[in-house]
C-alpha cells in the first residue's frame, strides 16, 4: 500500500512552514495484503470500502482426531488459526477485528460473517455491541453436507450469514430485481440451497488434498456481491484464505482487497485469481432496479404516439374498456382519472397497477402497456 505523505519544509528556516495538506491514501486494490487482519485493516483509510465478507475462524475447540467409519481420518479444521485459549480470547479478537472493520467500511457499506453454530451467536451479539444493524439472517442450508459419522447429534447441515448496515437508516445497496431475477422470477428468501465445495471447485495443495478445510463455494460469494454491490465497488475480505472472495470479485468486476496470514493460502489464492477471467461487459448487465430507471409517465406514451388519444384500453379479459383523452387520463362511465384510478375503480380495489392491468390491441392482439413503457425506455 502506498501512502503519499506531505512534503514539510528544512527546519531553521526564517519563513513559516506551509499549510500541511490531509495525506493522500492509494487503496492496495486487487492485492492480498499478507499479515494479521487486525494489522492490516488499520492500515487502511477511514471509509474506504463498499462491502466486507469474513470469514472468521469458527474456534470448533475440537478435541482429538475424527475418523470414518470405515477408519479414514475427516480432514476437519484443526489449523492453529482456529484455536483461541478461551472463549474470552476469542471475543476480544472478534472486537478488534470488528472495530477496524467498521472504522473502513463506508457509511451506506454493508458486513456479511458467516460462521457455524460454534461462533456465529458470539459475533453476533458482538456484532451488535458495535452497533452494527442487522438486515438479515441468512441461513446456507449445504445441498450435501459432511454426515455426522459419530452418529451421535443431528448432521450440521447449514451455516449462518449475518447481513449487517452501519445503522439503521444507512441507504445500502440491495440489487433487489436482481435476485428477484436469480431466482426465477420470486424474492429470493432468507433460505439459500447451495452446494458445499468440492470436486473440481476445490483447491488442491501441493500433496494433492484440500488446500483449506473451510473453503466457501464460489457460488455463495456470486449470490452475495450480486446482491449488494456493484460493478467497480471494492470488497474487502480479512480472512482471504484460497481467495474465493477475490476470484468472484474479478468475476463480477468489482475491486478487491484480501488479507491473509498464511503464506501457503497467498499462494494458491493468488494463482487461482489469476487464471479467473472477468464476465465480458453483455454478460455484466443485470435487471435494473425500478428506482434507478427513469420514470416514464403513462402521458409520456399518448404524446409519442404510441398510445394515442381516443384509443381503447381494456383489461386482459376484456370485461371493462376506457378510453385514453388528451391529457393521458382515462374515462370509462362515470369513472375518469389515471390508468392506476380508474383500474382499481372498475374492480373495486384499493390500489391498480395500470400498467398491468391495461391493455390496447395491436394486430389483433392484446398488448399489455407496460411492454410499450419498456419499449419506450429502450429508446432513450
Amino acid at each position: 500500500m502506498n501512502m503519499i505523505l506531505p512534503v514539510t519544509e528544512e527546519l531553521g528556516r526564517s519563513r513559516p512552514l506551509a499549510k500541511r495538506e490531509a495525506p493522500t491514501w492509494t487503496l492496495p486494490l486487487d492485492q492480498i495484503l499478507m499479515g494479521d487482519c487486525i494489522t492490516e485493516m488499520a492500515r487502511l483509510p477511514a471509509k474506504s470500502v463498499d462491502m466486507i465478507f469474513a470469514d472468521p475462524p469458527y474456534n470448533l475447540q475440537l478435541g482429538g482426531e475424527l475418523f470414518r467409519p470405515e477408519g479414514g481420518r475427516v480432514d476437519a479444521c484443526d489449523d492453529d488459526w482456529d484455536k483461541f485459549d478461551s472463549l474470552a480470547a476469542y471475543d476480544d479478537f472478534t472486537r478488534e477485528w470488528l472495530a477496524e472493520a467498521r472504522r473502513i467500511l463506508k457509511d451506506n457499506g454493508t458486513i456479511w460473517v458467516i460462521g457455524s453454530y460454534h461462533n456465529i451467536y458470539r459475533v453476533g451479539s458482538l456484532l451488535q455491541d458495535a452497533d452494527f444493524w442487522i438486515l438479515n439472517d441468512i441461513v446456507w442450508r449445504k445441498a450435501n453436507p459432511m454426515p455426522n459419522f459419530r452418529g451421535t447429534r443431528f448432521t450440521n447441515a447449514h451455516e449462518t450469514l449475518l447481513w449487517c448496515a452501519k445503522d439503521e437508516k444507512a441507504r445500502y445497496t440491495f440489487n433487489y430485481r436482481a435476485m428477484k431475477a436469480l431466482n426465477d422470477d420470486l424474492q429470493m428468501r432468507s433460505d439459500w440451497v447451495l452446494p458445499i465445495c468440492s470436486g473440481g471447485e476445490r483447491v488442491k495443495g501441493n500433496d494433492g488434498g484440500k488446500a483449506h478445510p473451510t473453503q466457501k463455494p464460489e457460488a455463495l460469494l456470486y449470490r452475495i456481491l450480486l446482491a449488494c454491490t456493484k460493478p467497480g465497488d471494492v470488497v474487502l475480505d480479512p480472512f482471504f484464505g484460497t481467495g474465493t472472495t477475490g476470484a468472484v470479485a474479478r468475476r463480477l468486476q468489482r475491486r478487491w482487497i484480501g488479507i491473509e496470514r498464511e503464506r501457503a493460502y497467498v499462494k494458491v489464492a493468488s494463482e487461482r485469481i489469476a487464471s479467473t477471467l472477468p464476465l465480458d461487459e453483455s454478460a455484466m448487465q443485470t435487471v435494473a432496479d425500478k428506482r434507478s430507471q427513469p420514470r416514464v409517465a403513462f402521458g409520456l406514451l399518448v404524446e409519442s404516439g404510441m398510445v394515442p388519444p381516443g384509443a381503447t384500453l381494456t383489461d386482459s379479459k376484456r370485461r371493462w374498456t376506457a378510453s385514453v383523452r388528451a391529457d393521458g387520463s382515462l374515462a370509462c362511465a362515470e369513472h375518469s382519472g389515471s390508468i392506476h384510478k380508474v383500474g382499481a375503480a372498475l374492480q373495486g380495489a384499493p390500489s391498480c397497477n395500470g400498467w398491468t392491468f391495461w391493455h390496447v390491441e395491436q394486430d389483433g392482439a392484446l398488448v399489455v402497456i407496460d411492454a410499450l413503457r419498456q419499449k419506450h425506455l429502450a429508446g432513450l
